[in-house]
């Protein structure tokens, strides 16, 4: 039997072909394959999904929603999924064209510059350390309605009873995700991708569920504002722009499915898709369940409404051991995007830290043998999320305030690809991967948009609005103002710390280096013969 017939040049060799491939391109990339490529189509799209995650955002959010602008605030939901569509479709021709671990960071620095990319991955990882801390306070408003028993500190009345709770709890979650993202991707993607799976089985029911229950038509629903507008200077304009925000806090983080590339079988060809899908699928669950969750609601003008959100309206609607079921459901799905978000931090840094671009990068760069994962930094993404946590653990008014401005960061990261990647369409200096994905005629008009969104939505998030950034009292002005303060400080002191010192050692450290970059390519990183240690 011939080598051409034989079993070599059946399914798992023509994996194995696209796989060296793949590893060419990132050669051609000026980065030598490290990752073991486990990956699949549905772990990619699980990534993406699981950090979007439907039921950890309704769930988490529906009652900011409605309690700044009513039931009618259900029309954020599709407003915000049309601008962040505009942002994956151009994200979509960068996967396919540059399927390589820490995406934005990635994209940001070859399409804008060292300068550019070093600034956007700053802020994303920034943003990352922090989301981590805040989803993982979810378990908080979750596992306590369950069953009393985990509340473990105090009885929950106490002044700070629950906020103690939540560290403790978030804490647990945070060194469960280290470990299983330390232990290896294929460990970290298998129970992601059941997470997954039971999440999306659960989304589905539960909008079966509350369609069965329906008590009145969109017609009454989504018209009702409860006078919120009344006495704003913009009217309900005005309460709906800060009830959007409810919608804008859930539908990011697509970008994960890319941002695992280089443990993925065909990244080229599946990123793109898996972005898509994450993100179509996550505005359709979630419209669903927002819209029969307001149709099935017994009252749809109940206080409880805007205070306990779908927490209350499942048991009301559904009864109390329904509602149970759905709730560890959720516990699921919050599980399952601690994992993603700490996934997605943990690519960026070893991205970065390659190009030696943070203090003592060879060490944060180095992937385990064993484990075939960058263990240092999920260890210390997993710490200071813990830390964030615990410095807060009696201020729960100034962390709201940074959970909102991580949120805008990471908007701003976004924005600084949209914007660099416009630039080059203007100029002439885009180009799509031949025979991969690619918006043609339309990619102007649809980067235009994507940027023209972004900076409208990161503008609305950081409006200094008291009842977003200082909902209690006493008034403090730095608090309404948080969001500019807090991301100039780390915008500024960052790229001032990456121009004074880290910029004169960036450059693809030795271990990590294979081929010569692309020369035509401006964002192609540095090949220095000897890069400084870190």
């Amino acid at each position: 039997m011939s080598a051409e017939s034989g079993p070599d040049r059946g399914p798992a060799a023509e994996v194995r072909s696209r796989d060296q491939d793949d590893d060419d391109t990132l050669g051609e990339l000026g980065y030598r394959p490290e990752l073991r490529r486990t990956l699949g189509n549905f772990h990619t799209f699980a990534a993406g999904i699981s950090y979007i995650s439907i039921l950890t955002g309704t769930f988490q959010l529906f009652y900011f929603g409605v309690s700044f602008g009513g039931p009618a605030y259900w029309w954020s939901w599709p407003m915000v999924f049309c601008g962040q569509l505009m942002v994956a479709l151009c994200f979509c021709e960068l996967a396919a064209r540059y399927p390589v671990a820490g995406s934005i960071y990635n994209w940001a620095k070859r399409m804008g510059g060292p300068h550019v990319g070093w600034l956007g991955g700053w802020m994303m990882m920034t943003a990352t350390m922090v989301t981590l801390s805040a989803v993982a306070l979810a378990y908080q408003i979750t596992l306590p309605q369950i069953d009393d028993r985990f509340q473990f500190v105090g009885d929950g009345r106490g002044r700070n009873d629950q906020a103690a709770n939540a560290v403790l709890l978030g804490s647990v979650l945070i060194l469960f995700s280290t470990l299983v993202n330390a232990f290896g991707v294929k460990l970290m993607a298998r129970i992601n991708s059941a997470g997954v799976f039971i999440e999306l089985i659960a989304a589905v029911l539960l909008i079966i569920f509350l369609a069965a229950h329906i008590t009145r038509g969109p017609g009454t629903a989504l018209t009702e504002t409860y006078g919120l507008g009344s006495g704003r200077s913009l009217g309900y304009f005005g309460a709906f722009l800060t009830a959007s925000l409810a919608s804008a806090y859930v539908m990011y983080g697509f970008d994960t499915a890319s941002s695992l590339g280089e443990e993925s079988h065909d990244p080229g060809r599946n990123a793109p898709r898996a972005i898509l899908r994450a993100l179509i699928a996550s505005f359709l669950i979630g419209a669903f369940i927002l819209l029969f969750a307001l149709l099935a609601v017994p009252d749809l003008k109940a206080e409880e409404l805007s205070t306990g959100g779908l927490q209350y309206v499942v048991p009301a609607t559904l009864g109390d051991t329904v509602g149970e079921v759905f709730l560890w459901a959720v516990v699921v799905a919050i599980t399952v995007c601690v994992l993603a978000v700490q996934a997605a931090g943990i690519r960026l840094m070893f991205a970065m830290a390659r190009d030696n671009n943070l203090p003592a990068g060879s060490k944060l760069a180095r992937v385990s043998p064993r484990f075939g994962t960058p263990v240092v930094p999920a260890v210390l993404i997993g710490v200071v999320g813990v830390v964030i946590l615990v410095v807060n653990i009696n201020q729960p008014q100034i962390f709201s305030v940074i959970t909102s401005i991580a949120i805008i960061m990471i908007y701003v990261a976004y924005l600084l690809v949209t914007v660099p990647m416009l630039l080059r369409r203007l100029r002439g200096g885009w180009e799509p991967r031949e025979g991969a994905f690619s918006l043609g005629r339309w990619g102007l008009p649809v980067n235009v948009a994507a940027v023209l969104w972004g900076a409208a939505m990161s503008l609305n998030l950081a409006w200094p609005r008291a009842e977003v950034y200082n909902a209690t009292g006493p008034q403090h002005w730095y608090l309404r103002w948080g969001a500019f303060l807090f991301i100039g400080v780390v915008a500024v002191g960052g790229f001032a710390y990456y121009w004074f010192v880290q910029r004169h050692r960036t450059g693809v450290l030795a271990e990590h280096r294979s081929g010569t970059p692309d020369p035509a390519d401006p964002g192609a990183p540095a090949a220095p013969p000897s890069p400084p240690a870190a």
